[in-house]
């Protein structure tokens, strides 16, 4: 990365940030001392302000959990801040004038962590929604065309290579949010977009349900993704190319 580049992007850090460290330094991990400060681990701060040191992400949800999901899949995402096809203001002033490159690197650094995972949420599920979450994540809906969120994203919810994120220690508010905006159309991904089609074919109450129900399950010990087309997925999905 360009001395150019490093001060951009610390520039552009300070704006983007500061009114999350306000918010939250409680939380925030100390930041550590680093030997190089040219180090990826230097480097990545921008991040960890709001996503943590070792991206586990923050205990209400907010931030996600970007930590041993596939390099591929954050590297999308963070190409998608870039290029304006996902909106989130201070992720799309961050990475705004970052080269492919750059975001690969960053991409790598944090699929290869495996921190310890947030403490479960209390469930506020009723029965019947819970029953309803789990149905839909383990088998889907034949009747609504919605394969099982299993059947792509594995059977222990720790995401598939290259592009298949992992659910498992998500916070039910994130997984709903994100649901919705590829429902109404404001998030997308590469065509065929396959989570498009399966959001638009869930009822408001299917989101909750079964973003209730992910973010209750354990997360298993080894939190890798699972190998690139280790199953045949129910839908042709861009993000697996």
């Amino acid at each position: 990365m360009s001395s150019n580049h490093v001060s951009l992007f610390s520039s552009i850090l300070l704006v983007c940030v500061a009114p999350a460290i306000a918010a939250n330094q409680r939380s925030l991990d100390a930041v550590p001392k680093f030997e190089r400060l040219d180090s990826i681990e230097a480097r990545v701060q921008g991040c960890v302000t709001c996503h943590g040191q070792q991206g586990q992400g923050t205990a209400n949800g907010y931030f996600p959990r970007i930590a041993g999901k596939p390099a591929g899949y954050l590297y999308n995402q963070l190409a998608a801040f870039r290029d304006g096809t996902r909106s989130y203001p201070p992720m799309n002033y961050l990475v705004a004038y970052l080269p492919d490159p750059y975001l690969k690197e960053i991409a790598q650094h944090f699929a290869s962590l495996r921190p310890q995972f947030q403490p479960r949420e209390k469930s506020v599920s009723d029965p019947a929604a819970s029953q309803r979450g789990m149905v839909l994540a383990t088998v889907g809906d034949a009747s609504k065309g919605v394969p099982a969120c299993i059947s792509c994203h594995g059977k222990n919810l720790t995401g598939m290579e290259p592009g298949i994120p992992g659910l498992a220690g998500l916070r039910s508010a994130y997984i709903a949010g994100q649901l919705t905006r590829w429902r109404v159309g404001e998030r997308t991904a590469a065509h065929p977009d396959c989570m498009e089609r399966i959001a638009k074919r869930l009822s408001e109450p299917d989101i909750t349900a079964v973003a209730g129900w992910l973010a209750q399950q354990v997360p298993p010990a080894d939190a890798s993704p699972e190998p690139s087309n280790l199953v045949r997925m129910p839908l042709a999905c861009g993000s697996q190319r």
